[in-house]
Parts: C-alpha cells; sequence; structure tokens
C-alpha cells in the first residue's frame, strides 16, 4: 500500500505562481511512477504532468504551454513529487491530486492504483 498525501494548495491570483508536494510512502512506494491530475468543478479530471521513477519519463499536458514543471526528490523512505506551477490562470482553479502506479502506461491513462485525497488550487482574475 502506498500513501500519497498532498500540500501546497492555494488561492492565488492570476499569474502566480505556486508549488504543489507529494509525499509518496509505504510499501513498494519507490516502483511507483508519480503523476498530477486535476478536476475543475463539473469537469473531468485531466491528468497534468507525471515522472517516471527512474526521471527518463516526463509527461505534460499540452495545454500548459509550458508553464508547469514536474520534479522528484527521493530518500530512503520516501519520495517527493513537486508540481510547479508559475503564470497562473483562473483554468487552472480545481483540484489537485497526486497519483501512483507501477505501470507508467495505467498511471498516464488515469487509473493508476493509488489517489491522495487532493489539494485546492483556486486563481482568481
Amino acid at each position: 500500500q502506498v500513501q500519497l498525501v498532498e500540500s501546497g494548495g492555494a488561492s492565488v491570483q492570476a499569474g502566480g505562481s505556486l508549488r504543489l508536494s507529494c509525499t509518496a510512502s509505504g510499501y513498494n512506494y519507490a516502483t511507483n511512477h508519480l503523476g498530477w491530475f486535476r478536476q475543475a468543478p463539473g469537469q473531468e479530471r485531466e491528468g497534468v504532468a507525471s515522472l517516471s521513477t527512474s526521471g527518463d519519463n516526463v509527461f505534460y499536458a499540452s495545454s500548459l504551454e509550458g508553464r508547469f514543471t514536474i520534479s522528484q526528490d527521493k530518500d530512503y523512505a520516501k519520495t517527493t513529487v513537486y508540481l510547479t506551477m508559475t503564470s497562473l490562470k483562473p483554468e487552472d482553479t480545481g483540484m489537485y491530486y497526486c497519483a501512483a502506479d507501477q505501470s507508467w502506461a495505467r498511471l498516464l491513462g488515469g487509473g493508476a492504483t493509488y489517489w491522495g485525497q487532493g489539494t485546492q488550487v483556486t486563481v482568481s482574475s
């Protein structure tokens, strides 16, 4: 069982920046690829960015226009994946979820095995 805990969500003005964090721990946490998804009110959840365990594979949603960066830090007990968001827009508003899966394809497809509780990002104009 992998535990995912997100943090860093906040309310910001358009044009601002935020960094979300997600800590992955528990059994076999290190063999799981990690990713960020978001869901706006009334909309389906969408993939934002994902990073493989090795760091060799990265996915970004094309709609981000290079404004977000995913990165990770590892130590002996956990992996922390970050989502650095810049030039935020009101359409970036939503609940941001961290997800983990040992399958890269399953992670990218939105069917990850493990999900965090989410952290709210609100961008006002």
